[in-house]
């Protein structure tokens, strides 16, 4: 399988096309197309769904690697469990396969209630930046979230409260890639820990920063991502 070898980035909750361009122009030219997929901003679909959405959306012809951010993680993992014969590799960032807050998976029903224009922007930047918020990425985050039905960014949350594709770990043969962020406050060490135990041939790449470290450190993501991906192309070539 010949090319350069594309990328196709699926986005967190948000599910927007939005916030990844630093994160795409630190790239650089190793990588061939890349795409970031956008989720239906006024549509409710479950992890199921968008998986059949994600993978309408994967190139046909060219070697690729798929990319699942934070709640998208679940859809990549199941992809990859069957994969399309050009996918060559696997980029988890701060991500999960098991709700990374199993506690609160009783009350994922009552999230159609929670106010989700009402969260205090400084509540959500602490939480998702952290001390690498900036005021632009604090305000492309408020305008990724405006651009969301509130119902939708509910039914989300409930998903990934919910959401258990561990099953699946052992049946994932192709490279995979960890991105872990230091600085992570919603994303707990056990949902790493899970899929890279559960992975034996996963590799992990510690990063200090938030949760949102495609946004808030897009250059040391995109050079682990470089990295993974010329180890893949090197080892087509041999």
């Amino acid at each position: 399988m010949g090319g350069m070898t594309a990328l196709v980035i699926l986005p967190g909750l948000d599910g927007t096309a939005t916030l990844h361009a630093r994160f795409v122009a630190c790239l650089g030219d190793v990588l061939g197309s890349v795409t970031v997929l956008h989720y239906p901003p006024h549509k409710a679909l479950d992890y199921a769904a968008l998986e059949l959405l994600a993978r309408a959306a994967l190139p046909g012809n060219v070697p690729f690697v798929l990319l699942g951010e934070s709640f998208s993680g679940p859809i990549p993992l199941s992809i990859a469990a069957d994969p399309p014969a050009n996918l060559v590799g696997l980029v988890l960032s701060t991500t999960f396969a098991r709700t990374p807050l199993p506690l609160f998976s009783p009350l994922a029903p009552l999230t159609r209630f929670a106010p989700v224009r009402a969260l205090p922007p400084a509540l959500l930047s602490w939480w998702l930046l952290g001390r690498w918020a900036t005021p632009a990425l604090n305000v492309a985050l408020e305008r990724a979230l405006l651009e969301v039905h509130p119902a939708v960014l509910r039914q989300r949350a409930a998903l990934a409260m919910q959401a258990d594709v561990s099953t699946l770990l052992e049946r994932v043969t192709l490279p995979v890639l960890y991105l872990r962020a230091t600085g992570d406050r919603l994303i707990m060490p056990g949902a790493a820990e899970l899929i890279l135990s559960a992975i034996k041939h996963a590799t992990v790449r510690d990063i200090g920063g938030p949760h949102l470290l495609l946004q808030a450190c897009p250059s040391a993501a995109a050079r682990a991502v470089r990295d993974f991906v010329e180890g893949l192309q090197s080892a087509r070539l041999r």
